[in-house]
C-alpha cells in the first residue's frame, strides 16, 4: 500500500472520529433539551386516525402558550408533569367533541426513539422524555414531535431555530438541525451504535 493511501485512510479515520464525537455530544445535548410528544392511536382506522389528530391540535393548542413562555427544559418538565391530568382531560374532550366513546391515557416518560426526518428537521435516535397520549387500545399508528420547545407549530426553518434557540439550543447546533446532510448523519449513527449492539453480543 502506497504512503499515500495509508495517508489517506489515516485522515479519512480521524476525520470519521471526529465527525462521530460531534455528533454524539449534539445527540446528548438534544436528549438533555427536548421534550418529546408522542401521541398513539387507538388503530390505524380512517377514523381512529383522525381522531388523533384532533387530540393532538387541542393538546398542541392548550401547551403552546405555556411552552413558548418556558426557556428551561427541567421547568418544562415541571410543568407538564403538573398538568397531566389537565392534559388528559383537554384529550379527552378533543375525542368527545369527534364523537368517540374512546378515552386518553397521558403520561410522561422516557422513550425510546428512531431518528425522525421531520419537515424541516432531523432529530436523532435515542431516549427522550416524552409526553404520551394513549388513545384506546393504543395499537395505531403514532405521531411525534417535540413539545419543548415548542417545534411542533413552525412551518419553517427560520421559525424552527428562532424556537430551537429560546428553548435552550444553541444557534450553531438548532441551525444543523436544518441541514439534510445531518439526517444522513444521524442514521450513520444509528448503524455503528447497532454495529457495537452486534459485536457485544
Amino acid at each position: 500500500m502506497g504512503k499515500l493511501l495509508k495517508l489517506a485512510l489515516v485522515l479519512f479515520a480521524l476525520v470519521g472520529i471526529g465527525t462521530t464525537v460531534t455528533l454524539c455530544r449534539d445527540k446528548e445535548l438534544l436528549q438533555e433539551h427536548l421534550v418529546r410528544l408522542h401521541v398513539v392511536a387507538n388503530s390505524d382506522s380512517e377514523t381512529d386516525q383522525a381522531q388523533k389528530l384532533q387530540v393532538r391540535d387541542a393538546v398542541l393548542s392548550y401547551l403552546e402558550p405555556a411552552m413558548e413562555a418556558i426557556t428551561d427544559p427541567q421547568e418544562a418538565v415541571a410543568y407538564l408533569q403538573s398538568h397531566l391530568g389537565d392534559l388528559e382531560q383537554v384529550a379527552n374532550e378533543a375525542l368527545e367533541k369527534a364523537g368517540s366513546a374512546l378515552q386518553a391515557v397521558v403520561s410522561l416518560d422516557m422513550e425510546e426513539f428512531t431518528t425522525r426526518v421531520y419537515d424541516t428537521f432531523t432529530l436523532p435516535a435515542g431516549i427522550y422524555q416524552s409526553l404520551r397520549i394513549e388513545i384506546g387500545e393504543g395499537e395505531g399508528h403514532n405521531w411525534w414531535c417535540v413539545v419543548f420547545p415548542s417545534l411542533c407549530v413552525p412551518a419553517t426553518s427560520d421559525g424552527f431555530e428562532v424556537q430551537a434557540v429560546d428553548g435552550g439550543l444553541s444557534p450553531a447546533l438548532a441551525n444543523s438541525l436544518t441541514q439534510g446532510h445531518y439526517s444522513i448523519r444521524f442514521r450513520l449513527l444509528d448503524w455503528l451504535g447497532q454495529l457495537e449492539n452486534f459485536f457485544r453480543g
